[in-house]
């Protein structure tokens, strides 16, 4: 299992940057310089997390703080939080917000009250079925890096990379093969008004709830099934009492990497240049330890006797059957956010068409 794995081969990431400025003197400490600073500014930042210490996310924000620390001679240092140490994921949103921590992964479902148009991730069937593609279009997407990103900013949470943990797939206390499987079934989903309309074009009974509650809501009965990556369904042990689970691709688990949008124009300019730099370091890096993960951890449930599920992959006849309901869910999202968020998912389209084109796919 990933937990006791001690990171992947070769590509070992474990990571954080967790902000809140302080040390040397008042006016370095606190990162109100900005500019070219003196060479001395230092750094004390926290880095907030949605995941536990070896999984995904948690294990990107150390690597990521480690290389800071090593680019910038110990200038910045980071403490990572996992997830639970600052609040639900809604409120981890706000704290990157108010600048209660400097750097932060997030996931858009979680913030889809806030910023509307963060919600397109949640769309179903919306990227390829093509890996390097969706590595290729979450790096240069200007509707994402420019676009949505102006969104968050007013916010004042700057997204310095989109990434994605993988694709996620259903697991259920019943079989999940076609959409009248989910028929009056009880789906646990993030805060986000579109997961939840999309769930309820399968007929499922859509069930906003923390991924803190969701073990034990399964175990109790009180939650039939939930959609996540591989590596988390078996590192959060779900497959333990859910007896299926569908590999469907029927999306991919987008997460952000976030700094507070004021702390970040405060660094002095050699400190914000090492950010970007280890923003673009991470990039290749996370996309291999989610792909190794979630196959490595995909073989783990497969092999556990003393939990057996049965794992399902839809064919593209199923798929096609799920993605006929979903589709619509993009005109939803076009009148639900208004003309800003219509022209980014647009422009996304466009730019995921052009990808899978230049791919051969």
């Amino acid at each position: 299992m990933f937990k006791q794995m001690g990171l992947l081969t070769g590509t070992a990431i474990s990571a954080a940057l967790v902000l809140a400025a302080c040390g040397g003197d008042d006016e370095g400490t606190n990162g109100e310089a900005g500019g070219e600073g003196n060479g001395d500014e230092t750094y004390e930042v926290r880095f907030l997390t949605e995941e536990l210490e070896g999984q995904l996310q948690y294990e990107y924000a150390q690597e990521f703080a480690d290389r800071l620390e090593e680019k910038t001679d110990g200038r910045i240092t980071t403490d990572v939080f996992e997830f639970g140490a600052l609040g639900s994921e809604v409120n981890q949103f706000q704290e990157i917000q108010n600048g209660n921590v400097e750097f932060a992964i997030v996931s858009p479902g979680f913030t889809g009250t806030t910023v509307q148009e963060g919600q397109l991730f949640a769309l179903q069937f919306l990227f390829s079925d093509d890996e390097d593609v969706n590595y290729q279009v979450l790096n240069e997407s200007e509707a994402l890096n420019e676009g949505l990103s102006e969104k968050y900013e007013e916010y004042n949470v700057k997204p310095l990379a989109y990434w994605s943990e993988g694709g996620m797939q259903w697991t259920g206390n019943s079989p999940l093969r076609e959409p009248a499987d989910f028929e009056n079934f009880q789906m646990r989903t993030q805060e986000s008004t579109l997961i939840q309309t999309s769930y309820e074009q399968y007929g499922a009974d859509p069930t906003p709830l923390s991924w803190e509650e969701l073990y034990t809501s399964l175990q109790l009965g009180n939650i039939d099934g939930q959609e996540n990556p591989i590596f988390f369904i078996e590192d959060a042990n779900f497959h333990e009492v859910q007896d299926h689970m569908t590999i469907s691709d029927h999306n991919i688990y987008v997460a952000m990497t976030t700094v507070n949008t004021d702390f970040y124009n405060s660094l002095p300019d050699d400190l914000r240049e090492a950010v970007d730099e280890v923003v673009d370091e991470m990039r290749p890096i996370a996309h291999e330890m989610q792909l190794e993960m979630n196959e490595d951890l995909l073989t783990a449930i497969e092999e556990d006797e003393d939990n057996p599920t049965e794992i399902y992959t839809l064919s593209e006849e199923e798929r096609d059957a799920f993605r006929e309901l979903a589709e619509p869910m993009q005109d939803f999202f076009r009148d639900d956010v208004g003309e800003d968020g219509a022209a980014i998912l647009d422009q996304l389209l466009e730019e995921i068409e052009e990808a899978e084109a230049e791919s051969g796919n």
